[in-house]
């Protein structure tokens, strides 16, 4: 939305020769950019998390019923 908003003062000012104009809609442009971008990372992020803990419930699930040694069974013994 600011990337917008932006995109027309500047649009705005260069047709009126508003310099003061068109450097806000610049300056409107970036904050929207720095914006769209923070929200990616927080996106990136919160699916790595995610990711993680699929992982963690997966090997979870796979050591279940397996014994605390993780399903080694003694193999000098013979058995």
């Amino acid at each position: 939305m600011d990337k917008a908003k932006g995109k027309a003062k500047e649009a705005t000012g260069a047709m009126k020769g508003d310099e003061d104009k068109k450097a806000e809609g610049q300056a409107q442009q970036r904050k929207g950019e720095a914006r769209e971008e923070a929200a990616q990372k927080e996106k990136t992020r919160r699916e790595q998390a995610e990711a993680k803990q699929a992982e963690k419930d997966r090997d979870r699930e796979s050591r279940k019923g397996k014994g605390p040694l993780g399903g080694v069974t003694d193999t000098l013994s013979g058995r």
